[in-house]
């Protein structure tokens, strides 16, 4: 028996060659071991059972079966890595349509493979040549971390709030409480309908190059600007001149829905939600059920990641929608029909049950998140 490898860095193959009449004379569990082999910075070595495991006999008790393991020798962590065998035919030289493949992830050093790579009866008619061995060839590549693989976040809202912050280009004012904020009226008007009516329409205020504004706080309008550059919250923020408290999400909330800001009031509503839950505050948790009860609002909320995530991280909030839309529905005198299961569901009750299936995906997403298997058999 005997083997020979070559490899670059991250690739290397090996061939095992097996006198078969020496095999039957090795009794169940006994294997053959490759040499150490480099790959990726790590070594391996492949594993063969000419007779299977030691467990084989047990599990399979009428059958015989060639194993084939690959182990992680060095101690690594999160390695992962393609491992193909073949078989060659009996001319040795051409490969055989005997073809296993798997990609796995290896969390420490430790084996794994094939416990019935092939059934020993089909070895001798099949693939033992004409001198009297068994080919197996195997081929071992790490998958590297490629940074071009990976997604690129997007840093356009870093860019525009450094275009925010230094007024250049600017082409209108806004006056907040005696406070002068510049601003760029093509940002502002791609960001809100209310906005591009006001600056890009007909209206009086498309000419002025300053812009009075009454019912909203100086510190308000700061954070909802900044928002409509970058699309992030002050949240976290070191900055002590926007507050994080719950009356200011409260205010930005209000200014959201005054500019039609959608995703803003979204990821407030969310905020207050967390809040509510955590210093348990009925009052606002009720705004919060207020809100997400609005049918608009509703259907607009149950598609979002964040929805989702609330949800998952405050699971009672469905049963009180549920009762809070019912509650709607008998004060506006509408009939409250009785739950039917061969009844087909309405858009509404689409939505929620869209909205649990939600839950219950993130809920399976962590499970989900393994290595695929590409195992050819």
């Amino acid at each position: 028996m005997s083997g020979a490898s070559m490899f670059d860095y991250f690739c290397s193959t090996h061939q095992f060659k097996l006198n078969y009449e020496e095999t039957k004379n090795l009794a169940i569990g006994e294997d053959v071991l490759s040499g150490d082999i480099s790959a990726g910075g790590h070594i391996w070595r492949v594993i063969c059972f000419p007779r299977g495991e030691e467990d084989n006999k047990a599990n399979w008790p009428n059958s015989e079966y060639l194993s084939i393991f690959l182990k992680l020798v060095s101690q690594a962590k999160d390695v992962q890595v393609i491992f193909e065998a073949f078989l060659m035919d009996r001319d040795g030289a051409s490969p055989s349509s005997h073809t296993k493949r798997f990609v796995h992830v290896y969390k420490q050093e430790g084996s794994y493979g094939w416990p019935r790579f092939v059934e020993r009866s089909v070895l001798e008619p099949r693939y033992v040549t004409s001198d009297g061995y068994v080919i197996i060839t195997c081929g071992v590549k790490v998958v590297r971390n490629n940074p071009l693989d990976e997604a690129v976040p997007s840093d356009i809202g870093r860019h525009l709030g450094v275009l925010l912050d230094s007024k250049d280009g600017s082409n209108v004012s806004f006056i907040v409480g005696g406070e002068a904020f510049a601003a760029h009226r093509a940002v502002l008007a791609a960001r809100s309908p209310v906005f591009k009516a006001q600056l890009l329409g007909s209206m009086a205020d498309a000419k002025m190059p300053s812009i009075t504004l009454q019912e909203i706080a100086p510190v308000t309008f700061k954070a909802m600007l900044r928002f409509m550059y970058t699309d992030v919250l002050p949240e976290g923020e070191k900055n002590d001149e926007v507050p994080t408290t719950e009356a200011f999400y409260q205010d930005l909330l209000a200014a959201a829905d005054r500019f039609a800001l959608e995703r803003l009031k979204l990821l407030c509503a969310k905020r207050l939600w967390g809040d509510a839950h955590r210093w348990r505050c009925p009052e606002l948790k009720e705004k919060c059920i207020d809100f997400f009860a609005d049918e608009k609002n509703f259907k607009k909320a149950v598609l979002t990641d964040g929805f989702a995530q609330l949800v998952h991280k405050f699971p009672s909030i469905l049963a009180e929608l549920r009762d809070k839309t019912n509650d709607i529905k008998t004060e506006a005198g509408k009939r409250t029909m009785k739950p039917n299961p061969n009844r087909p569901l309405r858009p509404c009750n689409v939505l929620w049950e869209w909205s649990l299936l939600l839950v219950k995906e993130r809920r399976l997403a962590c499970r989900r998140r393994r290595s695929e298997f590409l195992a050819g058999g």
